[in-house]
């Protein structure tokens, strides 16, 4: 199969000595054409894949911020058709598009329907956090035949037979969770963080499989910690927060921008 887009820029970041940034944001907040200009924004600043979440009203991995914005744009009505849309627009970016879903909705909307929607919107593939590889017989069939990357989570509470059957069930990235919580800002990284990616490495040597750190990243100094370990430095909540907190879109516009180029330069000090 062809490398995917994601791949692509994985290893491109990966050729240019660095970490990839790879940036979260929920599709329809605050509205479908708003959150489209938001992930414009991202890309703008330096972001190399978006990761365009799928509103779900039971986000068990999501803390406080990234929830308000999901119940926001689930409040404005947004469905998984919308998702697509703003992944075809995230695609047009250049940047990579992948969509961050629960398993629940892709069940719902059909398997393979998903799939083959999501490739023709241009995406490169889907992270389920809540689907385990023992249990994603449909996806992977799905998800093979459409051309997409799956990406599933390892914890720092992973053992190292899990680490393994879940980096050879995986593709595109292995999704290393920093810490035993929810999404969310912090003020500095877990120290967990940087053996889980070690651990995790030390099963991917021979397929070389990416491994991308999320949760609880929030300034350039913390991207710069994480990038001089990990392949690739994932951010979501910090870009949430400036479009709750601005009073308008266009002031939030400027600050994701620039939230995007204080991360990008700090995964580009390693």
């Amino acid at each position: 199969m062809p490398a995917t887009t994601l791949q692509s820029k994985l290893s491109r970041a990966r050729e240019e000595n660095r970490a990839a940034l790879i940036g979260y944001y929920p599709a329809g907040f605050p509205d479908v054409d708003s959150s489209i200009r938001v992930i414009q924004a991202m890309v703008e600043g330096g972001c190399d894949v978006i990761e365009v979440g799928l509103p779900y009203s039971d986000p068990m991995m999501d803390g406080p911020t990234i929830q308000r914005a999901a119940d926001r744009a689930l409040a404005a009505g947004t469905t998984t058709d919308d998702v697509f849309r703003v992944v075809e627009a995230t695609a047009a970016t250049g940047a990579a598009a992948l969509v961050m879903s629960y398993w629940n909705p892709i069940e719902r909307y059909g398997v393979e329907r998903f799939a083959t929607e999501l490739a023709k919107a241009g995406g490169s593939g889907v992270i389920t956090p809540d689907l385990i590889p023992e249990e994603a017989k449909e996806w992977k069939a799905a998800s093979e035949a459409a051309g997409l990357d799956r990406v599933y989570l390892v914890a720092p509470s992973s053992s190292d037979e899990r680490l393994a059957l879940t980096t050879e069930a995986g593709s595109g990235f292995v999704y290393a969770a920093s810490l035993m919580g929810v999404t969310g800002t912090r003020t500095k990284v877990a120290d967990t963080a940087e053996v889980l990616v070690r651990r995790t490495r030390a099963v991917t040597r021979e397929s070389k499989l990416p491994i991308c750190v999320g949760l609880g990243i929030s300034t350039g100094a913390q991207a710069a910690e994480v990038a001089a370990y990990a392949d690739g430095v994932i951010v979501g909540a910090g870009f949430c927060q400036r479009v709750l907190d601005a009073p308008d879109l266009e002031t939030g516009l400027v600050a994701v921008r620039a939230f995007a180029e204080e991360l990008a330069g700090g995964v580009r000090s390693r």
